[in-house]
């Protein structure tokens, strides 16, 4: 594989894939905290509104089990941590990508490319293993209930 072979196939792609990824859970995670503090914050006002709405308990209800509920997905898919930890790794590959091309420390001698692969596949296999340690999890938990 040639070292533009590689950077197209391998390093741009998983570039593009962890910040794809990244802004995914990006928006997922904002997406579930508006939901939890707009439930939360109608929660005292309709409280306060006694029985001028019409079935008001039952929707103070219903907020506390979306907020609930919300909070519960937003732990289980750990979209915050995978937000950051995918923009962490894009931006570490973005870096070695750079100090690839302008032959900058330490790709300014003749194994730079083979220094290139092991060091984002070093990124790569790191970033995998910590994601089967977060999956993992959970069945450990179960297990222990």
């Amino acid at each position: 594989m040639t070292e533009e072979e590689y950077i197209s196939q391998r390093l741009d792609d998983q570039i593009d894939w962890y910040s794809k990824k990244s802004s995914s859970c990006q928006k997922r995670y904002k997406a579930l905290r508006v939901i939890e503090i707009v439930a939360a914050a109608l929660i005292p006002f309709l409280s306060g509104m006694g029985e001028k709405v019409s079935f008001g308990q039952w929707i103070v209800g219903a907020l506390g089990v979306m907020i609930a509920l919300v909070a519960a997905a937003s732990s289980l898919f750990k979209y915050h941590e995978n937000w950051i930890q995918y923009r962490v790794t894009s931006e570490q590959l973005k870096h070695e990508k750079f100090l690839f091309a302008t032959r900058s420390s330490p790709y300014n001698d003749q194994t730079c490319f083979q220094l290139l692969v092991q060091r984002v596949e070093a990124l790569i296999s790191k970033e995998a293993a910590a994601w089967a340690h977060v999956i993992k999890q959970p069945t450990k938990i179960a297990q222990e209930v």
